[in-house]
């Protein structure tokens, strides 16, 4: 059945069920990194952290703290921590995820990695961090939990937050299910990566969300990164 994607979709992923089996779980997590590698998902958000390192931003009398929210399987983080060993950035590396198997997999995936994985519901989540970042978590979330987590942002990042999430579009939609065919994804991520993708935004939902959360539409950066990721950033002024 063709799915509407005029409009953000409501259609539960099943890997957001509570009865997933940590099995099932860490295979679909190890997949979507898969995924993640092939369609250079981390590119967006280490530039991101390049421009803020070239613009001086970075630098601070400590360790430098990032947090990722809605960590998974924890690869962004770990490109994180290859990027700041190749810059020379001194970092604090903290993953959180609500689901308790995230923590595990994560772990396990690298064991001699210096990220601190933690287990948990990100507004529940006392501290702050001079970055926050996250990756294919947003779309997981209601409009009305996006536009409490861009406020959460706006309160939690010291330097600036980056928010990297897919785009709402009819070819990506459409080509999803035979590249993951081909790729002989697991099953789970063969039903949600669709579902993921309706669930997810254009430009002017992020338009709208951001005004609802009380943020300055000029200060935030929109912007689309090949193949169709959708980014959403804010650097606090000096």
């Amino acid at each position: 059945m063709a799915r509407d994607l005029s409009r953000r979709s409501t259609e539960p992923e099943l890997m957001d069920a509570d009865d997933v089996d940590y099995q099932t779980f860490r295979g679909c997590l190890r997949d979507l990194a898969r995924v993640n590698r092939l369609s250079l998902g981390y590119r967006p958000t280490l530039s991101f952290l390049d421009a803020l390192r070239q613009a001086g931003r970075l630098q601070v009398d400590r360790s430098l703290r990032i947090l990722d929210v809605g960590s998974g399987y924890g690869d962004l983080l770990r490109a994180v921590e290859g990027w700041a060993a190749r810059k020379g950035v001194a970092v604090e590396l903290t993953g959180l995820d609500l689901s308790p198997w995230s923590a595990r997999a994560a772990q396990e995936a690298r064991p001699d990695s210096a990220i601190r994985w933690q287990t948990g519901d990100v507004f529940d989540h006392p501290g702050r961090a001079d970055v926050i970042v996250s990756s294919l978590f947003t779309h997981h979330l209601a409009d009305a939990d996006v536009i409490r987590f861009l406020r959460w942002l706006e309160d939690r990042a010291a330097i600036g937050w980056f928010v990297n999430d897919l785009h709402r579009h009819p070819v990506s939609h459409r080509g999803f299910g035979p590249l993951a065919a081909a790729l002989r994804l697991h099953l789970f991520v063969r039903h949600d990566g669709p579902v993921s993708i309706a669930r997810s935004f254009v430009a002017e939902d992020w338009r709208a969300l951001i005004r609802a959360a009380e943020i300055p539409l000029d200060s935030v950066q929109i912007r689309r990164w090949f193949p169709f990721r959708l980014c959403v950033s804010r650097i606090r002024p000096v």
